[in-house]
């Protein structure tokens, strides 16, 4: 029995799955039964890494849900509308959806499975949050007897070569940053990337599946690496960390009306060298889970690209296939947060978090100053786990993304402090005590750390 696949969007991930379907030679089975019926581009004389039909190319979107040969609908064509909009034409429609749109899926997940559900369909997003590592599935099933304590990850393939090159070379930010770009790495506005902003569409799926509940995508505090120092990643190196942006979600309790507190958040952080996650080098994705009573799983590999993302999005095809070949019903299902009814989610005030802490100070180099520093500290009761003086350096080096202002020069200092966890609030307020002395001249960086 043919499958009939309309196909939205046509750019570097759509050409990957056009690539597949049409060499089904040694996959499995199931792909040879797949057809590409039609297919949404932006232009249709524009040249393509993948040759199809005239005849199945149409720049009207809709054309590709109505289409009555279109059993399955796979949207790759990325942003927020119209791709929302199609999803939940072909919803109505009846007709099951495969996508890789994790900003979609972030904003709009609760309307889109509700949608779902009500009319028995299918949403697969295994595409959506780490390429070709399959992570949206095992949160779903086969993780699901388990307490899940924690799900953290580098979710960026982007931020994480440029931080691994960073650390490697000692190369500024911004000379990193070209670098990526020229290579293909990082978009020409790489702002979704750097900011943090994809990591954070992507940990907020992570998180409703993970514990049960929508995670509200507009809540999520995210930090980027344009900002930071590479002066920074080379003292953390010489402390026995790395330096990754991170994507966590942490369970810190339950409220007596069943709703489930969380810590979720992206930021560069801190991670000890013997971190699982802190050998992820390059343009590679790995997810941490960390569950009871599973204990530690890793998931790890190429988060991005053609290969890896349609390799996902045929795996998501091939799901719907197999259950439509053996004639499964679909009706009453919520197969896109599969968890979605189980309990609510909130996310705790910033303030009432606790974590260790990296800050690097700049202060003026005489007698004294550790010791004033170490007293803010210790009267807000933040325990002091490392605290090292740095010969201060200049400015920071061209490109790099967080230059401040204060120089060099003789008799300055940068003093690096690592805590031991602590609440936010009283760290906030020790850093502020610290700031009001005359010996300090700026906090010029403040990390999480593991």
């Amino acid at each position: 029995m043919t499958i009939g696949i309309g196909l939205l969007g046509l750019g570097t991930v759509g050409a990957g799955v056009a690539g597949i379907l049409a060499t089904p030679e040694g996959r499995h089975p199931l792909v040879g039964e797949l057809t590409l019926r039609r297919v949404a581009v932006r232009e249709l004389q524009r040249p393509r890494p993948v040759e199809l039909p005239a005849a199945i190319l149409t720049t009207d979107p809709e054309a590709v849900v109505d289409d009555p040969a279109v059993d399955i609908v796979v949207e790759v064509m990325g942003g927020l509308e119209p791709a929302r909009s199609l999803i939940l034409r072909a919803i109505a429609a009846g007709k099951p959806v495969v996508t890789a749109n994790k900003a979609v899926i972030a904003r709009y997940g609760e309307e889109i499975a509700a949608a779902a559900a009500e009319n028995g369909v299918y949403v697969l997003i295994e595409a959506a949050v780490g390429g070709g590592i399959p992570i949206i599935e095992p949160l779903k099933q086969s993780l699901g007897g388990n307490r899940i304590q924690r799900v953290s990850g580098i979710i960026n393939g982007t931020t994480n070569y440029i931080l691994s090159r960073m650390a490697d070379e000692g190369a500024a930010y911004g000379a990193v940053l070209a670098d990526a770009q020229r290579l293909g790495y990082a978009e020409a506005d790489p702002a979704a990337d750097v900011q943090g902003g994809d990591a954070a569409d992507k940990i907020a799926i992570l998180a409703g599946l993970a514990y049960g509940g929508p995670v509200q995508r507009s809540a999520i505090p995210a930090e980027g690496i344009d900002r930071l120092d590479s002066r920074d990643v080379s003292y953390a190196a010489q402390l026995g960390f790395v330096v990754k942006l991170v994507a966590a979600a942490q369970f810190l309790g339950t409220d007596a009306d069943g709703t489930v507190q969380l810590d979720v958040r992206v930021s560069p952080t801190l991670l000890p060298k013997e971190h699982p996650l802190a050998g992820v080098h390059g343009v590679n994705n790995a997810i941490l889970v960390e569950g009871d009573p599973v204990g530690r799983v890793m998931f790890y590999g190429p988060g991005a690209g053609a290969g890896p993302t349609a390799s996902a999005v045929v795996a998501d095809i091939l799901n719907i296939a197999g259950i439509r070949q053996v004639g499964g019903s679909q009706a009453g299902l919520d197969p896109l947060l599969a968890a979605s009814r189980w309990r609510q989610c909130r996310l705790v005030d910033p303030g009432l978090t606790q974590h260790r802490n990296y800050v690097r100070l700049r202060t003026s180099d005489e007698p004294g100053v550790i010791g004033r520093i170490g007293t803010c500290f210790g009267d807000q009761g933040v325990s002091i786990q490392s605290i090292v003086q740095f010969e201060a350096k200049g400015g920071a080096a061209a490109g790099d993304g967080a230059a401040d202002s204060s120089g060099g020069g003789a008799g300055a200092a940068e003093i690096v402090v690592i805590t031991h966890e602590v609440g936010e609030a009283r760290f906030r307020a020790a850093l502020a005590a610290i700031e009001a002395l005359p010996e300090v001249v700026s906090v010029a960086a403040c990390l999480r750390t593991l």
